[in-house]
């Protein structure tokens, strides 16, 4: 892929910055030879749920906000605890009947609770909608806590304006959006599993996940065989899982990989590269130029270690790298060294009780089985690192398991990083979910599943809006916007 001289000079740069916060492959033609595993009940099961040791507080002070600048729309603005969640609410004026729930991203283990507000809320409450958000009541990556606390929320709307002195009805449509962790909060809240045993039950009219894990517990697979690949290619290959000393290695195995991290791959890097790719969705845009940025790679190696119980919100491992297909070229077909690597790669299993359905509410990490019913359009960054674009693969092939399909688009858009999406991207994906459920015409969307589509200079151009307003003028950074332009 061709780049200029600009974008080299990006690379370079960003390769001495630091980061911020927060499937198996197509198969060969024949399969690997059975490579070492790890059982899953090793030294990653827990004494008990972490999770459930933790305390998690919030500051009422931030829970307060104000009118949005440069909006004509009066609306009332609330805020409360329910739960021992924080919550915003806000109702225009002019209410058109409609709520929109909103579900924030990875907030990592901060003690502190935090209330977001919508990304697209100067077009929500232009146009007549009431938004709410919860802090949720627990951080770490709880899924659970997301869809109980946003559920709650949700059908305390009415109760919640009484208290405010409007007394307002239901609302006619319950629309749910949400980026990240929020995203996976968003796509399961639809689901049949979850609209079975959440115990605050609310059936949504339409879902947005955007830069979503739709693929649950996939996402820690891909981590775990992230990191299995770049110690195998940098000469230091796991040997047990969890990897305890990782830290210990992790510059040796960056000098084997890049001469100038991660912008200037050495050979072993390059197939690091191709074997990232490959687990991450195939060959598409924008995938090798976000794999050579020091803050797209940063957040994802800071997972490597882990034990699989996704910082304690399960006790035992649920990464499964069993079925994993390592590829170190475009060539589907294993080459001599991609059977070897195969075959001799550490290889972890996990335990069948890791995540099963529960009698008392939902999993400890929500399903997204592909099972809905609602219209769902997702979008998804061809370059995200964190939230790879294979999880929209999984999804894709679950919900075209289960007939569920036809109630989903899938939208890729070219952002190097997690969640870089700017609001005209958002508020399109938004108002294609709502006009397709108010009037049953299904918008248009990116095939996800087809090598040469996905393959394809223009991929991702069709719903990639390069503009930004004043709600996002940081939205294109130097990265994205040197990236190659569309055809």
């Amino acid at each position: 892929m061709k780049r200029t001289s600009a974008f080299l000079s990006v690379l370079l740069l960003l390769a001495s910055c630091g980061g911020g916060k927060d499937e198996t492959p197509a198969a060969a033609e024949s399969p690997p030879p059975a490579a070492p595993s790890t059982p899953a009940t090793g030294a990653s099961v827990q004494a008990g749920r972490l999770q459930d040791s933790r305390t998690y507080t919030f500051d009422a002070a931030q829970l307060p906000f104000g009118p949005m600048p440069d909006v004509t729309a009066e609306t009332d603005r609330w805020h409360g605890v329910l739960n021992g969640a924080g919550y915003r609410v806000e109702v225009p004026r002019n209410w058109n009947g409609r709520l929109v729930l909103y579900a924030h991203g990875y907030e990592g283990l901060d003690p502190a609770l935090e209330v977001s507000d919508i990304p697209i809320r100067r077009h929500l409450i232009e146009n007549g909608y009431a938004w709410a958000a919860s802090s949720f009541s627990k951080n770490g990556y709880d899924v659970r806590a997301g869809i109980e606390d946003t559920n709650a929320l949700a059908l305390a709307f009415t109760s919640i304006a009484a208290q405010n002195n409007r007394p307002l009805p239901a609302p006619s449509k319950i629309y749910i959006v949400g980026v990240s962790m929020g995203g996976h909060v968003a796509a399961a809240a639809v689901e049949r599993e979850t609209q079975e045993t959440a115990i605050n039950k609310l059936r949504y009219n339409g879902a947005v996940p955007m830069c979503a894990n739709v693929g649950d517990t996939e996402l820690f697979t891909y981590a775990a065989a992230y990191q299995f690949a770049a110690q195998y290619l940098a000469g230091v290959p796991a040997t047990a899982f969890p990897v305890t000393d990782f830290a210990s290695k992790e510059d040796r195995i960056k000098r084997e990989l890049w001469l100038v991290f991660p912008a200037i791959p050495t050979d072993q890097g390059r197939k690091l590269m191709a074997a990232f790719i490959s687990l991450t969705g195939g060959p598409r845009p924008i995938a090798e130029d976000s794999f050579r940025l020091k803050p797209m790679q940063d957040p994802v190696w800071r997972r490597f270690g882990d034990d699989g119980t996704i910082d304690g919100i399960l006790e035992k491992n649920i990464a499964d790298t069993s079925g994993v297909v390592y590829q170190l070229d475009g060539d589907p077909a294993l080459s001599a060294e991609e059977q070897t690597m195969n075959s001799t790669i550490l290889r972890v299993t996990p335990a069948q009780d890791a995540n099963p359905r529960r009698g008392d509410g939902l999993r400890w990490v929500p399903k997204v089985n592909g099972q809905f019913d609602v219209p769902v359009v997702t979008l998804a960054g061809l370059g995200d690192l964190f939230v790879p674009f294979s999880m929209q693969q999984i999804y894709k092939r679950r919900a075209a398991a289960n007939g569920s399909d036809r109630w989903l688009v899938q939208r890729a858009i070219r952002t190097p990083g997690h969640c870089d999406f700017t609001i005209a991207e958002q508020v399109d994906a938004f108002e294609a979910m709502v006009n397709w459920e108010l009037t049953g015409t299904k918008p248009g969307g990116d095939e996800v599943l087809d090598a040469a589509t996905v393959g394809s200079a223009s991929y991702g151009c069709a719903f990639t809006r390069n503009t930004t307003g004043s709600d996002d003028p940081d939205a294109l950074g130097p990265v994205r916007k040197l990236l190659p332009s569309c055809p």
